[in-house]
């Protein structure tokens, strides 16, 4: 299992824009769906990484929750689907339901939307402002696959709490761990080699 670090794009950044299928509604979600919310979560995840899979529950918990406080959250999957089949778009509507995710989850095939925000790892956790600013950029918890420590979302969960209540978030802020993003031969960012 090799372990990434996220970019940490630095904190100010406006939200890139993105408009992606959504696996469930076939119907295409972009940023500006989400122009009148709090905060907004963008999460680049997938289905087989070990490192989602080990958040996968406590992450469907999380969103539901937040998203009655008023956070708005949307799930992308920028893998290579050719050379990784298991997160295949027919497959991630299977995880939607199988997790109980109750946000969008959204299908980069082109890989432009990960390099947009500079994402590395799966999972990569970027919550915006109601600006649509990036306060927040790193991991869910201390908790990764074997360390026995408790997954309970510790972090990301001070820094949506700041972002509603739009104070400020706690420092530091501790990069995201997980799975490189499967780019596609040759697709590569320069700010990240596979």
């Amino acid at each position: 299992m090799v372990m990434t670090e996220s970019t940490m794009l630095p904190l100010g950044t406006q939200a890139p824009d993105f408009a992606l299928p959504d696996v469930v509604s076939d119907q295409v979600v972009s940023l500006a769906d989400f122009a009148d919310a709090k905060a907004l979560l963008v999460i680049f995840m997938c289905n087989h990484c070990p490192f989602v899979k080990h958040l996968a529950q406590p992450l469907a918990a999380f969103a539901k929750e937040y998203q009655a406080k008023g956070l708005a959250v949307v799930g992308i999957n920028s893998n290579d689907v050719a050379n990784y089949p298991d997160d295949h778009p027919d497959l991630m509507k299977q995880e939607v339901t199988q997790q109980g995710y109750t946000f969008p989850y959204l299908y980069d095939e082109s890989q432009v939307v990960a390099k947009a925000y500079k994402a590395a790892c799966t999972p990569d956790f970027f919550v915006f402002n109601r600006q649509q600013q990036l306060a927040y950029r790193g991991q869910f918890d201390s908790s990764r696959p074997g360390n026995d420590l408790p997954i309970d979302g510790a972090d990301l969960r001070a820094a949506c709490d700041a972002i509603l209540a739009e104070t400020n978030v706690p420092e530091p802020q501790a990069p995201s761990i997980g799975c490189n993003i499967k780019w596609k031969s040759g697709n590569a960012p320069d700010y990240f080699s596979a």
